[in-house]
């Protein structure tokens, strides 16, 4: 495997059991994600893509083939080395967010970083440049209901971001955020991108996106077709 490479899936199937039906969710998907890489994959409702990647994510383990994150199969993995793995190498930002509400936005962000066992002033210092980084360095200490939809989000994403992981997950960013919001969300991503060599997949209806991704995927039929 190319050391570039911090996320892959070769030969990747899905199937459910309906009663005495065996339905497939995928079949033999391919993928690569790598070092700096921003890829898409688009969808209609309905088409996989929160199980596709909650399977990328080792949340759910697959019929067949095998995810590798850093080189390490999920599947060669208990449920508490695999929880590790992803708190260390894997961030996720989810579509509506899904902050500790009783929580300030600095203590959300920290998190992850005390999860990990960071030193307690490391973590701080840390969890107030990323806000900082993401435009919030004066609501440090507003919880999630004091804050807009587009603040949560960025909240979100520095709290993903907390542990400097190999790539993050990202499931419809910028869904429900408007088109401002958006588009810094955008120049954000490129920044981590460059200067940190984040790799990021994003899993999206929204095909606006794809002008600014260096690939991109539509999953449909169980398959997932290039469209860059």
């Amino acid at each position: 495997m190319s050391s570039n490479i911090v996320l892959e899936c070769r030969q990747l199937s899905k199937q459910y059991q309906d009663g005495k039906q065996v339905v497939d969710v995928f079949q033999s998907i391919e993928l690569s994600l790598n070092k700096g890489e921003a890829c898409a994959i688009v969808g209609a409702s309905g088409s996989g893509k929160t199980t596709l990647l909650n399977l990328l994510a080792g949340l759910d383990l697959a019929t067949t083939g095998d995810v590798k994150l850093a080189n390490v199969s999920w599947s060669s993995m208990k449920d508490a080395k695999r929880a590790k793995m992803r708190n260390k190498e894997m961030g996720f930002v989810y579509q509506f967010h899904h902050l500790l509400a009783e929580f300030s936005a600095l203590e959300n962000v920290l998190m992850p970083m005390w999860i990990a066992g960071m030193n307690k002033k490391e973590a701080y210092q840390r969890g107030e440049e990323l806000l900082g980084q993401v435009g919030l360095k004066d609501r440090l200490h507003h919880k999630p209901s004091q804050l807009s939809g587009g603040e949560r989000q960025r909240v979100a994403i520095a709290r993903a971001l907390a542990n400097r992981p190999a790539c993050v997950l990202m499931d419809e960013p910028t869904g429900n955020l408007d088109e401002t919001t958006s588009v810094e969300i955008q120049k954000l991503i490129n920044e981590l991108k460059v200067n940190y060599g984040m790799a990021f997949l994003v899993v999206t209806h929204d095909e606006k996106m794809l002008s600014w991704m260096d690939s991109a995927y539509r999953l449909s039929k169980g398959t997932l077709q290039p469209l860059k």
